[in-house]
C-alpha cells in the first residue's frame, strides 16, 4: 500500500510510505528557500514531489490530511482555488477515540478528485510518534506524551497486544502556547512590527528562551510564586493581559531579573510536567514503563532531560520531528495503523529532499576536496565551512547534512557563528561528536543522534572546547556513529585524527528565518561564510567576508599554534598557503 500523507498548514510538508517503508518526508520550508514555518498552500506541489521520487498520483492508495480545524481550509491547485475538509485538531468536546478517521470527498490532484481520510492533528502526533519509535519493532508497549501548541499535555497507551491507542487523561491544563505567549511580554521577545505578519515570529520565541533562561536563577521564593500564578492564571484561558502583566511586574519588583522570571516559567513547568507524569504512571500503572514524548513542547531539551532522568521510566524516545515538521509523516502512520496489520515504519532521519546539483556561480572558485581533505582544512584553518551532504534530515534540527560545520576550539568560533547567522549573542552553538567519544567529553554522554537532550561539558573538557559551551557549562549534544551517518563520521573521525578532538561546531545551514539551503548556489548567494563543501568539491568565495575569522582568532591569542606552521588550504592543493605564524606574528597572506 502506498500511502501519501499531507499537512497543509504552517509547517506544510508531504511524506510518501510505500509498504512500510518512508519514501520521503519534505517540509515545505526545504524547498526553494521557503520561509521557516511555510504553509502548503498549493497542492500542486504534491503532485510534483510524487513525481520526484519516480511515483504517479495513480500509484497512491490513499492520501491523508492531518486534521487542524473543523471547517474547510482554503488551498490552491494552481491557479484554481480549492477547499479540503479534514479532522479537527484535537478531541476536544467530542471526546472520540484518538485514531478516529474522518472519510472525506473532493481532494483536487493529478488532474481528478480523490477521496481522502483526515485525522486529528493529535492522532498525527501520537501515531509518528510510536511508529518510529525503538518499541515498535519490540511490539512493546508504551505511553505516549503528547504537548504541542495548541494541546494541552494528554497522556495515551499504546496497547501492543490489543493494537490500541487508549486516552488516559489530561495531566494539566497549560497549553504549550504559553513558552511562547509568556515570553512576549518581555521587551526582548516582543515581535517587532515586521516580524508579526503570519505568526512565525512566535514559533521561533521557544528556542530563544530555552537558550536564554540560562542567564537566569531560580530560588524557592521564585519557584512558589509561579506555582500559585501557574495554579491560578496560566491554565486559565480567560486570564487577562493585565494579569499577567501585574505578575511579571510583582517578581521584577522582588529583584528578579528577565532571565530570572523566564527561568522560573521553565523550572515550574518541567517540575509540574515530572509531578503530574509520576501521578499518572501511578494511578494508571500500566504494564510497560516505555515512554514517548510528542509535540512542539518535546523540543525543550531541559524538559526532555529532565524526564529522562526523572526515573519514571525505563526508555524514553521523542522523534527527531517531534514538532509539526512530522504531522505529514504522522497523518501516514495514521492511515498505516488503520490499514495494516504492522505498525511499523522503515524510516531514517536522512529521507527530506536531495542536494540540487547547483554551483555557486559566480565568484566562487571549486577544487576537489575529500572528506580527508576537509578534515585537514577545517583543523588548520578554523574557518566555518558550508556543509551540504545527501538528503536533508527531517525536522528542525540540521543534524549533519544541511550544517555550517567548524573548530570548536577556538573561544571566539561561537561569537563567528552567531554573527554570520543573525542571531542573538546569548544562543549557544550544538557540538557534533562521535559517539563512542561521547562520555568522555560530556555527561552524560549518552548516544543522541536528534539533538534533544542536555549535556553537560566535563571539566577536562571546557577548555578545549569552549565553542561548543552555553554559559552554564551545558551543551545540546549530537552524536554519530558509522551506521547513521557515514560521511559525517569519517569527517569527524579523520579531524579527531589531526586535532584530538572529535567533536565540531553545528548549526544550521540556512538564511535567517529560511529552510535548510537546497543547493550550494543558495549558500554562495548568502555568501556569508567563505567555503562551502558539496559532493567532494570545496567552492571558495573570491572575495572574502571582512570579519577576517582567520587572523581574528589567532591575533587575539585565543588559539595557540606551534611556531612557523604552514597552514594549506587543502591536500589536494598545496600550493595555496594562507601564511604563517610565528613568534605572535603574521606573515604572508593575513588570510580569510
Amino acid at each position: 500500500m502506498v500511502i501519501c500523507g499531507v499537512k497543509v498548514t504552517h509547517d506544510g510538508s508531504v511524506a510518501l510510505v510505500d509498504e512500510g517503508k518512508l519514501v520521503f518526508s519534505i517540509e515545505s520550508e526545504k524547498r526553494d528557500n521557503n520561509a521557516r514555518y511555510s504553509e502548503l498552500d498549493d497542492l500542486q506541489v504534491v503532485e510534483r514531489l510524487i513525481g520526484e521520487f519516480g511515483y504517479r498520483v495513480d500509484d497512491v492508495d490513499c492520501f491523508v490530511l492531518d486534521g487542524w480545524d473543523e471547517s474547510p481550509l482554503a488551498r490552491r491547485n494552481g491557479a484554481d482555488a480549492v477547499t479540503v475538509d479534514v479532522a479537527p485538531y484535537t478531541r476536544g468536546k467530542t471526546g472520540g477515540p484518538i485514531l478516529e478517521r474522518y472519510l472525506c470527498q473532493g481532494l483536487r490532484i493529478g488532474g481528478h478528485e480523490r477521496d481522502y481520510s483526515s485525522y486529528m492533528h493529535v492522532a498525527g502526533h501520537v501515531a509518528g510518534a510510536y511508529c518510529t519509535s525503538p518499541f515498535v519493532s519490540r511490539d512493546d508497549s508504551a505511553y505516549v506524551l503528547a504537548w504541542d501548541g495548541g494541546l494541552y499535555p494528554e497522556l495515551y497507551y499504546y496497547d501492543a497486544r490489543a493494537r490500541r491507542m487508549e486516552y488516559l487523561e489530561t495531566l494539566f491544563r497549560i497549553q504549550g502556547s504559553v513558552y511562547h505567549t509568556f515570553p512576549q511580554f518581555f521587551e526582548r521577545f516582543r515581535p517587532r512590527k515586521a516580524d508579526a505578519d503570519g505568526g512565525r515570529y512566535k514559533l521561533s520565541v521557544p528556542g530563544k528562551v530555552m537558550a536564554y533562561v540560562a542567564l537566569g536563577k531560580t530560588d524557592r521564593r521564585l519557584l512558589a510564586e509561579f506555582r500559585e500564578h501557574v495554579g491560578k492564571s496560566l491554565g486559565d484561558e480567560e486570564v487577562s493581559v493585565k494579569k499577567t502583566i501585574d505578575f511579571i511586574q510583582r517578581l521584577s519588583r522582588m529583584g528578579y531579573a528577565d532571565a530570572d522570571i523566564l527561568a522560573g516559567l521553565q523550572e515550574s513547568l518541567g517540575e509540574m510536567l515530572t509531578a503530574s507524569l509520576k501521578r499518572a504512571v501511578a494511578r494508571h500503572h500500566k504494564e510497560s514503563v516505555n515512554l514517548c514524548f510528542v509535540g512542539g513542547c518535546a523540543l525543550n531539551i531541559l524538559w526532555n532531560s529532565r524526564i529522562r532522568s526523572s526515573g519514571l521510566f525505563e526508555e524514553v524516545w521523542i522523534p527527531p520531528f517531534t514538532n509539526d515538521a512530522g504531522s505529514a509523516l504522522g497523518a501516514a502512520c495514521c492511515e498505516m495503523m488503520h490499514q495494516a496489520d504492522s505498525t511499523i515504519l522503515e524510516w531514517d532521519v536522512y529521507r527530506g529532499p536531495p542536494i540540487l546539483d547547483h554551483a555557486p556561480g559566480d565568484g566562487w572558485t571549486a577544487s576537489a576536496c575529500s572528506i580527508r581533505d576537509l578534515a585537514r582544512f577545517l583543523a588548520e584553518t578554523d574557518e566555518p565551512v558550508v556543509f551540504l551532504n545527501g538528503r536533508a534530515e527531517l525536522g528542525p534540527r540540521a543534524l549533519g547534512n544541511r550544517s555550517i560545520l567548524a573548530p570548536a576550539s577556538g573561544v571566539r568560533m561561537k561569537d563567528v557563528l552567531n554573527r554570520i547567522k543573525g542571531r542573538e549573542d546569548y544562543r549557544p552553538v550544538a557540538p557534533i561528536c562521535l559517539e563512542e567519544f561521547a562520555p568522555d567529553l560530556f555527561d552524560p554522554g549518552t548516544p543522541d543522534p536528534y539533538m534533544l537532550y542536555v549535556h553537560k561539558i566535563r571539566a577536562s573538557w571546557r577548555e578545549r572546547i569552549p565553542a561548543v559551551r552555553h554559559c552554564d557549562g551545558t551543551a545540546r549534544l549530537q552524536t554519530v556513529n558509522r551506521s547513521q551517518n557515514r560521511v559525517v563520521f569519517d569527517l569527524l573521525s579523520e579531524y579527531r585524527r589531526h586535532t584530538g578532538i572529535p567533536v565540531l561546531c553545528n548549526t544550521s545551514a540556512n538564511r535567517k528565518g529560511r529552510g535548510f539551503f537546497p543547493d550550494a548556489h543558495s549558500a554562495g548567494g548568502w555568501g556569508k561564510v567563505n567555503y562551502v563543501w558539496c559532493g567532494d568539491t570545496l567552492y571558495e568565495k573570491v572575495e572574502k567576508n571582512d570579519f577576517l575569522i582567520l587572523r581574528s582568532l589567532r591575533w587575539a591569542g585565543q588559539v595557540r599554534i606551534p611556531e612557523s606552521r604552514t597552514l594549506t588550504r587543502c591536500s589536494r592543493n598545496p600550493t595555496r598557503s594562507w601564511g604563517r605564524f610565528s613568534s605572535g606574528s603574521w606573515t604572508g597572506n593575513p588570510g580569510p
